[in-house]
């Protein structure tokens, strides 16, 4: 009796609407979906593990700069208001320490259930404690010798000796490990939810083309059975379909560019120029550790070099890699290079932003960077010529500003670092608040347009049903 009645006219009518109520049911779930995960890609990289991440690479600077201030308090000795003075120096170390804490409180939450970054937040956490100790143990030394700047007992070099060895050697790998690694599981999380909306801008233009082929094969059979050329709210379903098919497939596809946008332009940037500034500092401590350790200074001169390469390395081409050649390398290489060219001549974490500048706001903000770090490198460069000529004391007054701008030029070049971080934010924040706002709302479009052409369809095929009544 089914059979009989599928094949009559009111029977392959019910067919058509069936198989068209079943393929928007199909877009609408398809489309459900992929939002869905579009939703997830932004709330990922946008609101929760993404800027997570980002304050993790806040660790390792502040690792870096709580040594730093340490050297730079022994070094002055009872000269306390050389530098930025005794007590500037105290406080820049307590606030370096809370901004730690807090940085090792966010790689704890990005750890999840994975127990090795847990348990390297952690010995990062007790390792801190010790350091701590031994830098208490040094400062204590160092006060009660009353030394003159630069002139350390080695009592207090030897106290300061375990506490940076242990900072070097085990907190700040251990807390750059911490970045790559959670930077490593933010990148992956966005490729596969990336990969996701694009797959589903896919399943949402195939089923769309479906509900539309089936729309357009029911409009036919109504017009070849009924004589009539035009069933108006099929039409207007039609136009529907084809409407929600291509605006959820056009969303997709900016939803994916906001996040390509949003990675490459903004988190990728931060995180590499986050890492140029923490190292950046720990260099310039590098020079205090050379000149109040004598019996280190070849290996602090040497990590010194090691780090300036990391943060730009120029073609110096068959020259040894020592610091005369780098410092001349840089003043050919940066003197001639203008920010937004093509033609990069350099490489380490500038070399990769040079490489990625786009001209206007970007382009001039990385040019004041470099030229700020060229005057960084000019003043290592006379103070370590002071020292290695046997004057001590005059590389001292150089090193901590008395007679030089060495500390205010490198504040320049911190200042410079960080307004072009803040380009790549600004970037990331417009990024993402694009894919907000192109979300927004989408939580009911997807049913409330396929409710639309599921009543649009009925309408059509009411009349046509009602004359065999």
């Amino acid at each position: 009796m089914r059979g009989r009645w599928l094949r009559t006219i009111p029977g392959r009518i019910g067919t058509h609407v069936v198989l068209c109520l079943a393929a928007i049911l199909v877009l609408l779930a398809v489309l459900t979906v992929a939002i869905g995960n579009a939703r997830d890609s932004v709330q990922t990289i946008g609101h929760d593990a993404g800027p997570q991440v980002v304050a993790t690479g806040t660790l390792y600077f502040a690792l870096s700069d709580m040594d730093a201030q340490v050297s730079n308090i022994l070094l002055i000795g009872r000269d306390h208001d050389l530098g930025i003075g005794y007590d500037e120096s105290l406080k820049v170390y307590e606030r370096r320490r809370a901004e730690a804490d807090a940085a090792a409180v966010q790689a704890a939450q990005l750890a999840g259930s994975d127990e090795a970054l847990r348990r390297t937040v952690q010995e990062v956490l007790d390792g801190l404690g010790k350091y701590e100790r031994l830098v208490g143990r040094a400062m204590e030394l160092d006060a009660q010798a009353d030394h003159a700047p630069g002139e350390l007992p080695q009592e207090v070099v030897d106290a300061y000796r375990q506490a940076t060895d242990l900072m070097k050697l085990q907190l700040l790998p251990k807390a750059y490990n911490i970045t790559l690694d959670t930077g490593a599981q933010v990148r992956q999380q966005y490729e596969t939810k990336r990969s996701a909306v694009l797959a589903g801008r896919t399943w949402v233009a195939v089923t769309g083309l479906v509900v539309l082929l089936f729309l357009i094969a029911t409009q036919l059979y109504l017009a070849r059975t009924f004589r009539r050329v035009l069933n108006v709210p099929l039409v207007l379903a039609t136009l529907a379909a084809l409407a929600l098919t291509a605006v959820g497939a056009s969303l997709l596809t900016a939803q994916a560019g906001h996040m390509r946008k949003a990675k490459e332009d903004g988190f990728d940037s931060i995180l590499q120029l986050s890492r140029a500034r923490a190292i950046s500092h720990s260099a310039f401590a590098d020079e205090s550790r050379y000149l109040l350790d004598p019996g280190r200074a070849d290996t602090y001169e040497q990590t010194y070099l090691d780090k300036s390469l990391s943060v730009i390395y120029p073609d110096i081409g068959d020259k040894p890699v020592n610091l005369a050649n780098y410092y001349a390398g840089l003043e050919g290489k940066l003197g001639s290079y203008k920010a937004g060219q093509d033609n990069v001549p350099f490489l380490g974490f500038f070399g990769d932003e040079a490489r990625t500048a786009e001209r206007g706001r970007e382009a001039d903000a990385l040019q004041r960077t470099l030229q700020a770090y060229r005057t960084v490198q000019r003043n290592d460069a006379r103070m370590r010529q002071l020292a290695s000529s046997g004057d001590r004391a005059a590389a001292v007054d150089v090193r901590m500003g008395r007679t030089s701008n060495a500390i205010s030029d490198f504040g320049a070049y911190d200042k410079a670092l960080s307004e072009l971080t803040a380009v790549h934010q600004d970037a990331f924040d417009e990024a993402i608040d694009d894919a907000d706002g192109g979300l927004r709302g989408w939580n009911a479009v997807p049913a409330g347009g396929a409710a639309v052409i599921a009543l649009l369809i009925l309408a059509g095929v009411r009349p046509r049903l009602a004359e065999f009544r």
